[in-house]
């Protein structure tokens, strides 16, 4: 029986069919398309969760996808397996001619992507990764001299210096649709046939509110209001379309595109820096000694420290897979400074639970939150909760949303002296930078 002649289209952190930049470029090729995605075993297997909301939001996305490709006569593909094996399957199953995919920057997907290159490269196949997943990417946005930016603020004007309609100009995918290879409907695999349990998330639609957008630099600090978009999440896993979103960004508020640009500003710092994956950007700072009492990083993540805004954030986490932008900043200098406890060990624990994490974002707000980062504050600016709480939740709506039992006797007492822990942290850190 002869093989169909198709390209593939590979979904990974761009779950939509709408202004997709390597699904158009896969569906105008003119040879039929078969659209897949694959729930990775070597991503799945380290996830200890079950109940992950991440990957509930997956699925749920994939599900809307395949609604989509039904009406239009074809299917998706979901598999489970690595996406080597994935590969061979379906060369054995199609005459595949290319596949496309989106780039991915973070050191897995590095790795992930020359071994299905290398593979498919052995059996004739062409490997085709475009940019989709952010405006400007790797060596689009350097120095003059041709180095990559390690501060924020020049990078950002560069940034918007070479920003044109031009880059935000949306794919038009849907002229193409009709490229989609005909098929049956295949069953997508259950939560429970790739080892996970449902876990409702709560984040979709991925619709911008653009009320928020355009009221964001008054909202974003108020941790009590309803005053952030929340498209982290469908922009980690391309829910929604990054140029759509810089374009309204740009309509609605300047304070909501410098976010955009934040994200892509560390996307470079890890693309250029990989070494800040294990270790200080700034590497002086791999020399402090850090406490790491694991009991007082256990009452941090159940939210037990005794500081009411820092409670708060660290049970809305635990709870619901999202910390306010303001609050997150703030949990994570009480535990670097006030605590001692190693930047890494907040990064990992909001690898496992935020709805949103991006390996780039997360580790360079941890290390911005340290001290140790690129473009970072001075390491002895240190945060003050009860000064933060005062000034972001005045009236305590957030507190005693998040920590219902502040007011009674039970409430934990805090479980060390602000002035005593900053005084504490600047001395270890002039040592570990020998200032002192």
């Amino acid at each position: 029986m002869q093989q169909k002649s198709v390209n593939i289209f590979w979904f990974r952190r761009d779950l939509r069919l709408s202004d997709n930049a390597g699904l158009y470029h896969a569906l105008k090729s003119g040879v039929p398309v078969v659209p897949i995605f694959i729930f990775d075993k070597n991503i799945l297997n380290d996830l200890t969760d079950k109940k992950d909301k991440r990957v509930q939001f997956i699925h749920d996305a994939l599900a809307g996808i395949q609604e989509q490709l039904v009406q239009m006569g074809s299917t998706l593909t979901v598999l489970y397996s690595t996406p080597e094996e994935s590969f061979l399957q379906l060369t054995q199953a199609y005459d595949v001619k290319g596949v496309y995919t989106n780039h991915d920057y973070e050191p897995y997907a590095q790795n992930r992507d020359e071994a299905v290159r290398q593979l498919l490269t052995s059996r004739g196949v062409g490997f085709n990764t475009y940019k989709d997943q952010v405006i400007f990417e790797k060596e689009e946005v350097m120095k003059d001299n041709g180095t990559p930016y390690t501060v924020y603020t020049p990078y950002s004007k560069k940034w918007k210096d070479k920003l044109n309609s031009f880059y935000l100009k949306p794919y038009p995918t849907e002229n193409y649709f009709d490229h989609f290879l005909k098929m049956e409907r295949q069953q997508m695999p259950s939560l429970a046939e790739i080892g996970f349990e449902p876990a409702p998330h709560g984040m979709l639609p991925m619709v911008l509110d653009e009320r928020i957008a355009g009221d964001y630099d008054k909202t974003r600090d108020v941790p009590a209001i309803n005053g952030t978009t929340k498209m982290g999440i469908h922009l980690r896993f391309g829910t929604v379309s990054v140029r759509y979103l810089a374009a309204r960004a740009m309509a609605l508020n300047p304070v909501y595109l410098s976010e955009l640009i934040w994200r892509e500003f560390f996307m470079c710092i890890l693309w250029h820096f990989p070494h800040v994956v294990h270790g200080a950007f700034k590497k002086e700072y791999d020399n402090i000694v850090w406490r790491n009492n694991e009991n007082e990083f256990r009452k941090w993540c159940e939210g037990q420290t005794g500081y009411p805004i820092v409670d708060a954030g660290m049970k809305e986490l635990n709870e619901t897979g999202f910390m306010h932008n303001r609050v997150r900043m703030i949990v994570a200098s009480f535990l670097t400074k006030d605590l001692l406890v190693d930047w890494r060990w907040g990064e990992a624990y909001f690898a496992q639970k935020l709805l949103d994490y991006d390996l780039s974002a997360n580790n360079g707000n941890w290390q911005w939150a340290a001290g140790c980062g690129c473009d970072a504050a001075p390491y002895f600016r240190v945060f003050n909760p009860e000064l933060q709480t005062q000034k972001f939740d005045p009236q305590l709506r957030y507190v005693r949303k998040w920590v219902p039992e502040y007011d009674q006797l039970t409430y934990a007492r805090p479980i060390v002296a602000h002035d005593m822990a900053r005084d504490r942290c600047l001395k270890v850190y002039k040592e570990g930078l020998g200032k002192g």
